[in-house]
């Protein structure tokens, strides 16, 4: 094996081993992110280093076709993160007009409510 293989050979083991510690905590993030939208963050980071591991494989091994993969991959992972953007925003829409819809606090819902007349006063 010359030189630029051992280099490269080198590079692809490394480059291996920090995506499965990256992979290892970004599914704790998955599995205990405290709101929805971390968890889908987390998703989409997911499938980037899954990127990342297809190109370091298809280097380490020479065959390309896996680079056409991480290319569908790549284009199927923006759409669902898209999905879950979108899923995420009509969740929150929702919950703010049923918000809206009901008065807040007992004192301020009648405020501008008439007060009853003084005894003596004209109307």
């Amino acid at each position: 094996m010359t030189a630029p293989e051992a280099i490269i050979q080198t590079a692809c083991t490394f480059a291996l081993i920090v995506l499965g510690i990256a992979f290892m905590l970004t599914v704790f993030r998955v599995v205990v992110g405290p709101t929805l939208p971390d968890r889908v963050l987390a998703l989409d980071m997911l499938v980037g280093i899954v990127l990342g591991f297809i190109a370091a494989f298809a280097i380490r091994t020479g065959y390309t076709l896996y680079i056409d993969i991480a290319i569908s991959l790549g284009l199927v992972g923006f759409l669902t993160t898209v999905a879950f953007a979108r899923f995420i925003l009509a969740r929150g829409l929702v919950g703010e007009t049923a918000a809206a819809a009901t008065p807040k606090g007992g004192a301020k819902a009648g405020k501008n409510r008439k007060k009853p007349a003084a005894k003596g006063a004209k109307p």
